[in-house]
């Protein structure tokens, strides 16, 4: 089977690397362009680069001499490929802008962007939990006049570690959520070789996340009706974002209200049994066990857990009863894998097994 040709749109920055770092030897699809600002166009990928590869594995070979295509040029780099992953840094509107243009020239774009993720007819997906909705596609191609060009999303890295396990937890009916995260410093694109300011520090502030973090989940709770998705009502989410010195991994301490008892025992038995539409169709990237549950009182822990299942699977541990709400977990997510590139390359997988995305 011929691979698809992917693009992908930002490939200089922090995603764009993970990106090609998760798509070496990927049996489905082949990274044949890289696109980027103006300012890197022209040069190969590895000049391009510089001394700024970000990621622990070397640069493939294979896209060390590609000359990076200016991304604004859409005609150009979409004639080349049959989807795009999108990782550009721009302004919301002008991601939203170069995001359909892409989706015009027929070529499908799945986006690690946020610019999109509340646009009606965009799913916003994370592939074991709401995979249906990559069919209000078919409503946003109509709006867009397209026959195989579209946008879909994937959502929040910060949602990753406790919105599959309320997904899990659903017939207990959880319907209120307090949840703080300890963010790494890789999704402000990062390392504290670049933020030095990190280093034995914390900020109790990290922009639009919040709103995101309690917000996000519902629309990912939601259905389709009338060709666009209606977040759901319930849980109420109320969050703290906390960026924390760690590299890669998102933590989150969660209280949750359910309207239906649970035991500690059928809440771990949920978890662990928790599967979805990419586990059932054995999906390249998709982990095997999405969600393990770790006995230990100190775990999950950022440096031990982090790459669980290559950083797709999410860890959680220390469920226990609470005193004010019914019961209190942490989790631990992969940000930059399962929270950014990984859970993009999943969705494209998902929507290459939904024949949305084809040979061009």
């Amino acid at each position: 089977m011929a691979k698809l040709r992917v693009g992908i749109l930002g490939a200089t920055g922090m995603v764009g690397q993970r990106f090609i770092a998760l798509l070496e030897n990927h049996p489905w699809f082949e990274v044949v362009t890289v696109a980027a600002s103006p300012r890197s166009a022209g040069k190969t990928y590895e000049e391009a680069v510089g001394d700024r590869w970000k990621m622990t594995t070397p640069m493939p070979e294979a896209v060390k001499k590609l000359i990076v295509k200016n991304v604004n040029e859409v005609e150009a780099v979409a004639a080349t490929v049959d989807f795009v992953f999108s990782a550009v840094d721009m302004t919301k509107d002008e991601i939203k802008a170069i995001e359909e243009a892409y989706a015009k020239t027929e070529t499908p774009v799945v986006s690690n962007n946020s610019a999109h993720r509340w646009t009606p007819d965009v799913p916003m997906v994370v592939p074991e939990i709401n995979p249906d909705h990559m069919k209000v596609i078919d409503f946003q191609k109509k709006r867009l006049g397209t026959k195989r060009g579209f946008v879909a999303v994937k959502p929040n890295c910060s949602i990753q570690s406790y919105a599959p396990v309320l997904t899990a937890w659903a017939e207990f009916e959880p319907y209120e959520v307090v949840a703080t995260t300890y963010q790494a410093i890789s999704g402000a694109g990062k390392t504290f070789k670049d933020w030095p300011e990190m280093v034995e520090n914390i900020i109790p502030y990290i922009g639009g996340e919040e709103e995101k973090s309690e917000k996000e989940p519902l629309r990912i709770w939601g259905e389709i009706k009338d060709g666009v998705i209606v977040p759901a009502t319930s849980p109420v989410i109320t969050c703290q974002c906390i960026r924390v010195p760690v590299l890669n991994g998102h933590t989150a301490a969660v209280f949750v209200k359910f309207r239906k008892k649970a035991t500690k025992e059928q809440l771990i038995e949920k978890l662990v049994n928790f599967k979805g539409v990419p586990q059932e169709l054995e999906l390249p990237s998709a982990p095997k066990q999405f969600i393990q549950y770790l006995e230990e009182d100190n775990r999950p822990q950022v440096k031990l857990d982090v790459d669980y299942e290559n950083g797709m699977g999410v860890s959680v541990g220390r469920i226990r009863e609470d005193s004010v709400y019914d019961w209190k977990f942490v989790g631990l997510s992969h940000n930059t894998v399962r929270g950014a590139a990984g859970g993009a390359v999943l969705c494209a997988e998902l929507l290459k097994a939904q024949v949305y995305i084809e040979a061009k």
